[in-house]
């Protein structure tokens, strides 16, 4: 009995139930929307679509979670699919750098 416990905790599958499987892909889906959300602008407004927005749009598209990928990847390859469906571009970065008076000079070069 010992050999077949081990053999089946070495080589089995865990079953997931269908809610459970739903509630987690849900999940994945909102932070999808949240990654997307937090990444792209209008780019009439320069303001960040809200979640809702994003989560509506996905929807639309018709885009399904894989949920053996990981939700980075997921959202960039869907900003370029929301191009179809709505104005949204990635927001620009803005970077500040800070230094001591006497680095100004090799920091410039």
């Amino acid at each position: 009995h010992k050999v077949v416990a081990l053999l089946i905790l070495e080589k089995g599958e865990l079953q997931v139930s269908e809610k459970e499987r739903q509630s987690q892909l849900e999940s994945v889906f909102k932070e999808i929307a949240t990654i997307i959300s937090d990444k792209c602008v209008n780019p009439e407004t320069k303001r960040p679509y809200p979640v809702t927005m994003i989560e509506k749009s996905m929807r639309q598209i018709h885009y399904s979670i894989k949920p053996n990928r990981n939700s980075k990847q997921q959202a960039l390859e869907i900003i370029k699919q929301l191009k179809s469906v709505i104005e949204i571009e990635r927001a620009e970065m803005r970077l500040r750098v800070l230094s001591h008076k006497k680095n100004r000079k090799q920091l410039k070069e």
